[in-house]
């Protein structure tokens, strides 16, 4: 469900990029990495992040990269879209408040999305349960060693007690 507002709008984005690239060009004037882009491209390239985010998310494939990539996009997309604090009107500034944080409330979801590992443990859980394992089974190796060798040092004493 998080995945389907990312194809609606990402498609969006693709395919009309021109309302879009008014407010996308307030933050691509101010970040010279930038300035070689026009800001058309730079939305339709953004729109189809998160087209692509958006449908891999959705589907369960490869969601932890997608909504991490998806999180990425946000930032901007946020900023540009809707900047509050910008705004004199005090009815469009509650408005684009509102979207603002729904957007800061999508980028913690996906935050989440990008981290859940979806019941299955993380690797540094695998890690250090197959380290302690490792070291149990050592330790466990090693007491048999010494009973062992205990068993056969009483063996080899009373052997030589016996006639024979």
């Amino acid at each position: 469900m998080l995945g389907a507002i990312f194809v609606a709008s990402g498609a969006r984005a693709v395919l009309r990029p021109d309302p879009l690239v008014p407010r996308a060009q307030l933050v691509t004037d101010r970040v010279p990495q930038f300035g070689k882009t026009d800001a058309r491209t730079l939305v339709r390239l953004n729109g189809a992040l998160q087209f692509v985010g958006g449908l891999l998310l959705a589907t369960g494939h490869a969601s932890r990269p997608a909504a991490a990539a998806l999180a990425g996009s946000m930032v901007p997309t946020t900023v540009a879209g809707h900047p509050f604090w910008t705004i004199d009107d005090p009815a469009e500034r509650t408005h684009q408040q509102v979207h603002f944080l729904k957007n800061l409330g999508l980028l913690g979801g996906l935050l989440l999305a990008a981290v859940d590992t979806e019941g299955r443990p993380g690797l540094g859980y695998r890690t250090g349960h197959g380290l302690r394992a490792v070291g149990r089974g050592t330790r466990r190796g090693l007491r048999t060693a010494r009973r062992e060798a205990r068993i056969a040092a009483k063996s080899a004493a009373i052997g030589r007690h016996l006639p024979g």
